[in-house]
């Protein structure tokens, strides 16, 4: 084993709730009252009820865990199962920028649900979900931008993150997370593939990441053995998954830099490439006082991320890849000024103004934009006007980023709206669980989240 994964091992280890500032705690119920919104959300939408139907047909009638989409109780492992699928169909889930990992959507359903099963209280909840998100941003960033071209990093990386988090309830001790990481890593999967046919794989690969990292726990906790060195071996996932993998960033600045801290909310409801764009876009428009009709083309300046997740999609056919398409989401901003779920259900495929505008898009590759990128995602857009003028708008730190958050007041409003989409709870049942997540340092038990 190399000397960063085991200063990493060693972190995870001995990581305790009086160690983590408290700054870093409140971010963490931030993230995790996000997550359950996303989780909510998705209530009836396929593919979760796909999902739903597998976790009654293969497993208990009832059991320890809950799964929010129906309000049933399962085992762990498939509340972590629905509960992983469910909270990363909307797009609304949390990114870490620099390591372009979705944490909340692996690390919370396999957490909560092992939480759940173990009779876990909300502190413990917390300091688990810390290690996830500390351990999978820097697999994550580990892996570099090469793993993320072909490879789904929420999938593969996350399998790891969602591991550590049940690692951490249940104390393990480093030689322990060693062999998690051995057995959560050789699990890993997901490619990029799925988005040219508009398939629920995304789905699926999150929904596996939670429960497959739950179960690489659970097994070790009974002494199943893993690879001593998944991350950097010879034949570990480095080498199968990536040709720019940097091993210092596995252990960089443990302990005194919070990467949780640096996790961005999802402010539009698409795909996280699409973000800076859209953002730089509204506010060249707010600023010129420019309508969707005086605007003759768009070109978005991207980082070679966005053109290669982008880029497969031309002509969405289903609401979940217009999520993925440059030119839906800025026609949506465009003309409806925003680009929410409602925008996307009720416009993204069916208002021709926002085919006509989508037309209109392209995507080009920007030496200063990729070059910033991931850590910064810099929006950068050129607008040419019908009457000829072209115009640039430009945003260095998109909605939701740790430089421009989401207060608390709008995480609340975040989280209203989207259960009021999926009708999943009424308001004053969104009003109560909103509570009880801002006290979760104070709740004995997680019984109280049904």
């Amino acid at each position: 084993m190399s000397q960063h994964t085991q200063a990493l091992t060693g972190f995870l280890a001995g990581l305790a709730y009086e160690q983590i500032p408290d700054a870093v705690l409140a971010r963490t119920e931030d993230l995790f009252l996000d997550w359950l919104g996303s989780a909510l959300a998705s209530a009836g939408s396929h593919p979760i009820p796909l999902f739903e139907r597998y976790a009654q047909r293969m497993g208990p009638a009832e059991g320890s865990a809950r799964i929010f989409v129906n309000g049933k109780s399962s085992s762990a492992y498939f509340a972590a199962l629905v509960n992983g699928a469910s909270s990363h169909l909307v797009e609304q889930d949390d990114l870490h920028n620099s390591s372009v990992l979705h944490p909340a959507t692996v690390v919370f359903p396999a957490a909560l649900a092992a939480a759940q099963d173990l009779g876990k209280s909300g502190r413990d909840l917390l300091v688990a979900a810390v290690a996830g998100y500390e351990a999978g941003i820097r697999i994550g960033e580990f892996l570099g931008r090469s793993h993320y071209r072909i490879f789904h990093t929420t999938a593969t990386v996350g399998t790891l993150g969602a591991a550590v988090a049940v690692g951490k309830l249940m104390d393990f001790d480093q030689q322990q997370f060693t062999h998690l990481l051995g057995s959560a890593g050789t699990q890993a999967a997901g490619l990029w593939e799925f988005l040219r046919d508009a398939a629920d794989s995304k789905q699926l690969h999150t929904a596996k990441a939670a429960a497959d990292g739950l179960l690489a726990a659970y097994l070790t906790k009974d002494g199943l053995t893993g690879a001593q060195n998944i991350l950097e071996g010879e034949q570990g996932m480095a080498a199968g998954m990536s040709n720019d993998a940097d091993p210092s960033r596995l252990s960089d600045r443990l302990g005194s830099r919070w990467a949780l801290a640096e996790t961005s909310f999802k402010f539009h409801a698409s795909c996280r490439h699409t973000h800076p764009a859209a953002d730089a876009l509204l506010d060249l428009m707010q600023r010129e006082n420019l309508t969707a009709e005086n605007i003759a083309s768009v070109t978005a300046h991207v980082h070679q991320g966005a053109i290669d997740v982008l880029g497969r999609v031309v002509v969405p056919q289903t609401v979940h890849q217009a999520k993925f398409s440059m030119g839906t989401v800025l026609g949506l901003i465009a003309l409806y000024g925003k680009a929410g779920l409602s925008e996307f259900h009720s416009h993204a495929l069916s208002d021709p103004r926002v085919g006509l505008f989508r037309e209109k898009v392209s995507m080009l590759l920007d030496p200063e934009v990729d070059g910033a990128y991931p850590a910064r995602w810099l929006g950068r857009v050129e607008v040419t006007t019908t009457d000829g003028r072209i115009l640039h708008g430009a945003i260095d730190e998109p909605k939701g980023d740790p430089g421009n958050t989401l207060s608390r007041a709008e995480l609340e409003d975040k989280f209203r709206r989207l259960l009021q989409f999926s009708g999943s709870r009424s308001d004053d049942e969104a009003g109560v669980l909103i509570d009880k997540v801002w006290r979760l340092r104070g709740l004995e038990r997680l019984d109280e989240l049904a």
